[in-house]
């Protein structure tokens, strides 16, 4: 119990009073002679008990009745926590995401919270309201009511850790302020922990939304699995996280024109294909009807005219085996021995070979230093007899050096699985018992900061990666090496090469750290922009002598396609999709959660904060007992004998 004016209770010493009235009263009996003393004797002690007795239940009576009123007027109160000297502040989390789309009892998830909210929290009310794509800082209902209820899905879905550690930042930073943080979401299961640690002030309340049922169907993804020189197989995957369907339609469109269309029978994943003919540019949509979840019912995708990758190899050596590799297709290869190399058209490459050289120039040096500083990559392949000191001059630009050369038999046994040139498709696992290719001898190289490729059996480096140059530390000619026989050259020469200039692929992930390189001019000060529908977005990009390196992550943030634009001219066409993560609608079991309070609705949730913000007064009480026991005197004194 509380007080709103403590300082009152000092009156309670005035009860000192009435008890020093009743226990110290001047009056003395006067004496009355009779003839009759035994029976006046027993009258009195009779009148002397009873008065006694009416005495002490008067006082016990006034006392109660002045701590009645004190208490009254010092108007006494209860509460869950001491709600009266303490601030408040409240910060809600509305999870925006896709998965919200889903149907509950009354409308879509999302939608039925906002009204909710509108419709629970006071318009006065200073709250601070975050989801997944904006905030609002101590503003009001009525400020913001329309953006609430106009609130869009996000693509973006931040982690339980990153809404705390951002609804923590919008709390001040006051002593006993009592602080509400309010979490509204479906919890999708997602594959990380939630522990949260709280003061003693703070409640977060978890209000978790459950559709009426999970059934989804998505696509997933799609691919090209097959390239003919007249046709190519799109490969479509559809998942369904409900039950079984036995008729969902799906549609390919190339612009707003339907050029197939096709129908599946889906469990839990299906795959369907479509041909598509080579060579063609197709700004393709894949469409299913989903009643569902909306956002993973479209998959946009780009085949635009395949650039070449322009590669040179400067020879002194055999390169037979390139030419296998760079295939017309795919590849403008270039094979000139070391002696005729035209130095001009270094700059027109993406790729360059030194294939056994002896002894580099120092104007061979200077050029490669250039090409690699614009983008260019390097394949490095040291001859048997190499002048080490011109060697070790390029090499110092990637920070590492040849020794001597080591004629000792080596075994090639270790791959680095996880290396960009081999996490796609090169392997379906990962292999322990291949025929080793080998060498005779290869030399030792020292360096700061590389990342290896292939290893020998000892785990010195046969082939590494020093930023955008790939060395190998030993001559590949059939007389040291059988590596040029071996499985592992065409993915790894071939790769190296594809990352030399990564063109546009079939489509990204908005949120995922997209790069793709576009080969083309620009004047001083141009810049290249995503365009679609009137949304402009400027990349971060960075310009070279005949391409542009572009990367995105959270922009553009709308599923599409969008042309590359230099100012006006359409350079290619490049399609992002919303990531799939949230397609499969699996929920969290909140009741792992510890420290924190479970909602399972919001009107819920806002009844349990102002029945813990409740002040229960108590004066009334007070002031009811104190003339109930004004009543009980009287009747004492007019009654009592």
């Amino acid at each position: 119990m509380q007080f709103k004016h403590p300082e009152l209770l000092y009156a309670l010493c005035l009860l000192l009073i009435p008890i020093i009235v009743h226990l110290f009263q001047l009056r003395r009996f006067k004496k009355e002679l009779f003839t009759n003393v035994a029976l006046l004797k027993e009258i009195k002690q009779n009148s002397r008990k009873s008065s006694e007795l009416k005495k002490w239940l008067i006082l016990f009576t006034r006392l109660l009745l002045l701590t009645a009123i004190i208490l009254a007027f010092a108007q006494p109160f209860t509460t869950k926590n001491n709600s009266l000297e303490s601030q408040k502040e409240t910060v809600i989390y509305v999870d925006n995401s896709f998965s919200m789309q889903a149907k509950g009892s009354q409308g879509e998830l999302l939608k039925r919270a906002l009204q909710h909210l509108v419709g629970n929290i006071p318009e006065d009310e200073t709250v601070s309201i975050i989801t997944n794509n904006s905030t609002f800082k101590n503003t009001t209902t009525k400020v913001i009511k329309n953006d609430l209820l106009q609130l869009q899905y996000s693509s973006n879905q931040l982690s339980l850790d990153a809404v705390l550690l951002k609804s923590n930042a919008l709390l001040s930073q006051k002593k006993n302020t009592l602080k509400n943080l309010i979490f509204i979401s479906d919890f999708q299961q997602k594959n990380s922990s939630f522990n949260p640690n709280l003061d003693s002030l703070t409640t977060l309340h978890l209000v978790k939304l459950e559709p009426i049922n999970s059934n989804n169907v998505s696509i997933d993804s799609a691919f090209i699995s097959e390239i003919t020189p007249t046709n190519l197989q799109l490969k479509v995957l559809l998942k369904n996280s409900g039950r079984p369907i036995d008729n969902i339609p799906v549609s390919l469109y190339n612009g707003e024109d339907l050029i197939a269309k096709t129908s599946v029978e889906i469990d839990k994943i299906v795959e369907t294909t479509f041909t598509l003919p080579t060579n063609e540019i197709v700004n393709g949509r894949i469409t299913i009807d989903d009643v569902n979840l909306r956002f993973d019912n479209t998959l946009f995708f780009n085949i635009n005219n395949r650039s070449k990758i322009n590669v040179l190899s400067v020879n002194e050596q055999n390169d037979d085996f390139l030419k296998r590799i760079f295939n017309e297709d795919e590849f403008n290869f270039t094979s000139t021995s070391y002696n005729a190399l035209n130095f001009n058209s270094i700059e027109e490459q993406h790729l360059i070979v030194l294939n056994e050289v002896d002894n580099i120039s120092n104007a061979l040096i200077s050029a490669l230093k250039h090409f690699t500083s614009q983008g260019g990559s390097v394949i490095i392949i040291p001859s048997n007899d190499i002048n080490v000191q011109s060697y070790n001059q390029l090499l110092s630009n990637f920070n590492a050096n040849f020794g001597a050369l080591v004629n000792s038999e080596k075994r090639i046994t270790s791959i680095n699985y996880s290396h960009p040139l081999y996490k796609k498709g090169v392997f379906e696992k990962q292999v322990s018992n291949f025929q080793y290719p080998k060498v005779n001898s290869f030399y030792e190289i020292t360096s700061n900061s590389f990342a290896s490729v292939l290893n020998f059996e000892d785990g010195k480096p046969f082939l590494y990666q020093g930023q955008n140059s790939f060395v190998f530390t030993s001559a590949l000619n059939n007389e040291n090496s059988n590596f040029k026989n071996s499985p592992l050259i065409v993915p790894t020469i071939y790769n190296i090469a594809k990352q030399s200039f990564k063109t546009p692929e079939l489509y990204y992930t908005i949120g995922n750290e997209n790069e793709f390189e576009v080969e083309t001019q620009l004047q001083q000060d141009d810049i290249l922009s995503l365009v679609n529908n009137g949304i402009s977005v400027i990349p971060r990009q960075k310009y070279f002598n005949n391409k542009v390196i572009i990367n995105t992550s959270e922009t553009p943030d709308i599923a599409n396609i969008y042309n590359i634009k230099n100012k006006n001219e359409t350079i290619k066409n490049v399609s992002y999709n919303y990531d799939r993560s949230e397609s499969n609608l699996v929920y969290e079991n909140l009741s792992n959660y510890k420290n924190v309070t479970l909602s399972d609705s919001i009107p819920e949730v806002f009844d349990t904060i102002k029945s813990d913000a409740k002040v229960n007064a108590l004066w009334k009480w007070f002031a009811i007992f104190a003339l109930i026991l004004l009543i009980i005197e009287m009747l004492i004194l007019k009654y009592f004998k």
